[in-house]
């Protein structure tokens, strides 16, 4: 047999991953001990401290000094309650496990008790239980965390990425349990404070502002035992929301992965092949759903899968084609509902596009019009024969350029651009074209004064809690490339200016893709690793937002283009144009 404080070290390596999974196993036993207010403090990330204070049911001294035995504090009493888990905790392990890594200072007190009771633990070893003074409920200071496991220490990331992913956990429990007021201090500073007994929608507008709340529309739906409640982003929204997912299972942050299938099936992919945001609570019984199948209770498993993802499906399809739900959260009546997306607005189109190229309904004298049956084929007007344009090359450049004249010819119907050139024919994907482009005055406003464009009305960017920190801690980047930006208050930047080159792109889809691309990219040491990260995030927002070519525009970009360092790929290696040379043209032709 393992010897108890081994054992609990082993299993912290599964349990307390971070301080982030110190604050989700606090909160969880602060919820499961029925507590109507909870207060989160960390102090640098929760290295040096984490505090979880709540007003619940409490504990009696035995039961206080109990709670540091492992499966001690486990719900379960016989074998059959694994079948049918309705609380958040349920193995027992979460405290022994934090308070062998940690200085775990324990205060509880019962409501009917006249004093309380105060353990300290040092990293694995009881070093005081006595009397004490506190309030009804229980207050857990974990400090110094990892402070016998050196190595898991030098593995924790830097203040801000591990306050982020405390913000997010504390932001998660706070979304599943409105009923419950919430509070979260940082290094003394409070940035949350959430009202008690407030509504779904509510606790959205607190956590995530107005802004998001507007753009959700409601899911409601209801299959036998399952029921499906929550939001999702509206379709077609001009700027991201945010890319997080957020599942709710009996009122447990889990997934599962008939989950991803049904919202993979349903949502429609957005701008930069992103998924919609989603806050989704499944309820069911609990003995329909098995809870105990991932260490950290991450992931669960349903009885019948099936039924689930049915049940989901319906309720998110019901919701995007605007026939069930109440429509967009934020309107305040019938008239703020989505426009349908089935065959309604499909019929009612075709109806406006036949319309339009129908044209008046009488003629000019007065007679009725003869009605076509099929709408007549438009002719557009003859073009003018294209000009050759020749670049003016200094003799001493050292840039060279594709070629020596090109010819714009056409814009094909899916936005390929075709160009002639003194050897061949040459296919510009413009998108890719663009994103090269930005990507390239980017990088070169590091060695001059980026010329910027400062908006009328300063725009106010709201984002998660881990997409913001890591891009506060990327602002000194951001701001040498032209944006002028400072936090406003909680997760929130306000932006002044923008680079002129991307003044046409909304802000907020520039820095949820910054933070996006930030996430996937993660870390590197040496070189200009991050600016590049981020060249490439501004120019992708861009290209993606561009309008239509003209034919001026279609001109003046391939210009441009020939002017890059790297005109052949874009920054991230996807090709930006295909040439085909005279001679493989009459080669593939036959021609001598």
């Amino acid at each position: 047999m393992l010897p108890l404080h081994v054992a609990n070290k082993i299993a912290a390596g599964e349990v307390v991953e971070r301080p982030s999974s110190v604050v989700k196993e606090l909160v969880e036993n602060a919820i499961d001990a029925g507590a109507g207010r909870i207060a989160v403090s960390v102090v640098q990330g929760g290295r040096r401290l984490v505090s979880v204070q709540d007003d619940g049911c409490g504990m009696t001294r035995d039961d206080a000094v109990l709670s540091l035995e492992r499966q001690a504090t486990s719900k379960i009493r016989d074998v059959t309650d694994i079948e049918a888990i309705d609380t958040l905790g349920f193995r027992g392990e979460a405290i022994p496990s934090i308070a062998s890594v940690s200085r775990f200072t324990l205060t509880t007190r019962r409501a009917d008790s006249d004093e309380g009771t105060r353990i300290q633990v040092n990293a694995g070893t009881l070093a005081e239980v006595r009397s004490a003074g506190c309030p009804p409920g229980t207050l857990v200071e974990v400090r110094d965390l990892f402070c016998n496991v050196p190595a898991r220490r030098k593995f924790l990331r830097a203040y801000a990425t591990e306050e982020g992913h405390v913000r997010s956990v504390f932001a998660v429990h706070a979304l599943a349990h409105p009923d419950i007021g919430f509070s979260l201090s940082v290094d003394g500073r409070e940035l949350y404070r959430l009202a008690p007994s407030s509504s779904r929608a509510d606790r959205v507008r607190d956590l995530f502002g107005a802004d998001f709340l507007e753009g959700l529309l409601t899911v409601s739906g209801e299959s036998g035992q399952i029921r499906i409640s929550g939001y999702i982003e509206r379709p077609g929204r001009s700027v991201p929301l945010r890319h997080d997912q957020y599942v709710f299972v009996n009122g447990r942050p889990a997934t599962a992965p008939v989950i991803a299938y049904a919202l993979r099936e349903v949502c429609p992919r957005q701008a930069g092949d992103r998924r919609p945001a989603t806050i989704l609570f499944i309820d069911l019984p609990p003995s329909c759903v098995d809870v105990n199948v991932h260490p950290t209770k991450r992931e669960v498993r349903f009885r019948d899968g099936g039924a689930v993802r049915n049940a989901l499906v319906a309720a998110l399809g019901a919701a995007l084609s605007g026939i069930g739900g109440e429509g967009p959260v934020g309107a305040g009546g019938p008239e703020g509902r989505e426009e349908p997306l089935g065959q309604e607005r499909l019929e009612g189109r075709e109806s406006r596009e036949s319309e339009r190229h129908e044209g008046p309904a009488k003629r000019e004298d007065g007679a009725p019009a003869a009605t076509p049956s099929a709408p007549l084929p438009l002719t557009p007007p003859p073009a003018p024969a294209p000009l050759p344009i020749e670049f003016a090359l200094e003799p001493d450049s050292p840039r060279s350029r594709p070629w020596r004249w090109f010819r714009y010819l056409a814009q094909s119907a899916s936005g390929y651009l075709l160009i002639e050139t003194d050897a061949g024919i040459v296919t510009i994907n413009p998108h890719a074209a663009r994103e090269r482009i930005a990507y390239e005055r980017l990088m070169c406003a590091g060695e001059r004064t980026p010329t910027v464009q400062t908006l009328l009305i300063p725009e106010t960017v709201q984002l998660g809690p881990v997409d913001f920190a890591r891009v506060r801690a990327s602002l000194d980047t951001i701001r040498a490339m032209g944006f002028q930006l400072e936090e406003f208050g909680r997760d929130t930047f306000k932006v002044d200016a923008v680079p002129q080159l991307v003044g046409s792109v909304q802000p907020a889809s520039i820095l949820s893709t910054i933070a996006r691309d930030l996430a996937d990219g993660g870390s590197r040491r040496g070189g200009r690793w991050r600016e590049e990260l981020i060249a490439k995030s501004i120019a992708r927002s861009f290209a993606g937002s561009s309008p239509a070519l003209t034919e001026e525009g279609a001109v003046r970009l391939v210009e441009d283009l020939c002017a890059c360092r790297m005109p052949y790929v874009c920054p991230r290696g996807k090709l930006v144009m295909i040439f085909t040379s005279t001679r493989e043209l009459d080669r593939r032709f036959a021609r001598s």
